[in-house]
């Protein structure tokens, strides 16, 4: 007996399954090239253990139903009986079939792993290094003035391959973005890469995919692809100096941040803090979460975060810095001008 579902159940349903295959963080949809090719691998899986495991049940359930109908006999065996040849060739056939499976993956495997490999022509270069818990990201240009470092996030063209260079300061940890390429782990001591050529627009999330301490679940990051002209307009605002604030309150901020801890860990370009411990908060509000995808980028997070940062990341290398309520309000209407 078969259930039909109205029609506005039907497509609920059928919203729900899409929404299952798609989204910012998901192996399934496909974005660029590396993770195509991993998706190709994953079909084939699914495809050839998918038939073998059907084709099993099929046999035990008519195994069963047949030794059911078998009349009991109590007769010896002795000598070869009729049903054995065609067992023989059905284990042949069987083993004929098993061989052609492991034939095709490793096939499927070896050719996959080959095309990951391949960097393309003049791909952009990334630097990320990774911390407990958070990411240090630095574009490699032609003079050392053209050099972007930003923090938690990664901004790749479409259609242009990139190579990121991957390293560790402290443990091992593992650069996953699903929607554009595989995982990559990051070792201390050793440099590994990854290649990614992103073929569609839009936002994704990116996570640390090695148990790497206490706050490894807290360890995300931001993946932007634009367009070309987007990420030349993106880059050049990058480049860019922090402007000076023009509010009273700002003012008061930017005096407050460079004579208080802030500047031991944090680097804002073109002032005093110069900082490397931390994360760059040049072009910190340009930047959709905080905390290493921890909390939303607005100014009640912002309090919260520099308020008291253990509780949100217990274990975070950022100390509680004592403030009043004045100088915290001060800083944060600081840091929102850092666009």
């Amino acid at each position: 007996m078969s259930v039909r579902l109205p029609g506005p159940l039907r497509a609920a349903a059928a919203a729900l399954l899409l929404a299952g295959c798609s989204g910012i963080q998901t192996t399934l949809d496909p974005a660029g090239d590396q993770a195509r090719h991993i998706d190709v691998v994953w079909r084939t899986m699914l495809v050839v253990c998918g038939i073998m495991y059907l084709l099993v049940m099929a046999f035990l359930a008519w195994a069963l139903v047949r030794a059911r109908r078998a009349p009991p006999s109590d007769a010896p065996v002795t000598g070869e009986t009729a049903a054995e040849p065609a067992m023989r060739r059905g284990l042949a056939g069987w083993a004929a079939l098993i061989a052609s499976g492991l034939v095709v993956l490793t096939t499927v495997s070896f050719l996959v792993d080959r095309s990951l490999a391949e960097q393309g022509p003049e791909p952009l270069k990334v630097k990320v290094i990774a911390n407990q818990w958070w990411w240090y990201v630095e574009y490699q240009g032609d003079l050392p003035s053209e050099t972007v470092v930003t923090a938690n996030e990664l901004h790749l063209p479409i259609d242009r391959p990139a190579v990121i260079q991957l390293t560790s300061n402290d443990v091992i940890h593992s650069f996953w973005v699903p929607n554009l390429a595989g995982k990559m782990d990051l070792i201390p001591g050793r440099t590994n890469y990854v290649a990614v050529t992103p073929r569609r627009t839009g936002a994704f999330r990116g996570q640390c995919a090695e148990f790497c301490g206490f706050q490894h679940a807290k360890m995300a990051f931001d993946v932007k692809v634009d367009d070309a002209a987007g990420f030349e307009a993106w880059k050049r605002r990058q480049i860019a100096s922090a402007a000076d604030p023009a509010a009273p309150d700002a003012v008061l901020g930017k005096q407050l941040f460079n004579s208080k801890a802030c500047v031991m860990c944090h680097r804002v370009q073109g002032t005093d803090a110069g900082g490397s411990t931390g994360p760059d908060l040049t072009h910190l509000k340009s930047r959709t979460h905080i905390a290493a995808g921890t909390l939303p980028n607005d100014r009640g997070s912002l309090q919260a975060w520099i308020a008291d940062p253990q509780s949100f990341k217990p274990g975070t290398k950022m100390p509680r810095v004592d403030l009043t309520a004045e100088e915290l309000n001060a800083i944060v209407a600081y840091l929102e001008t850092l666009g």
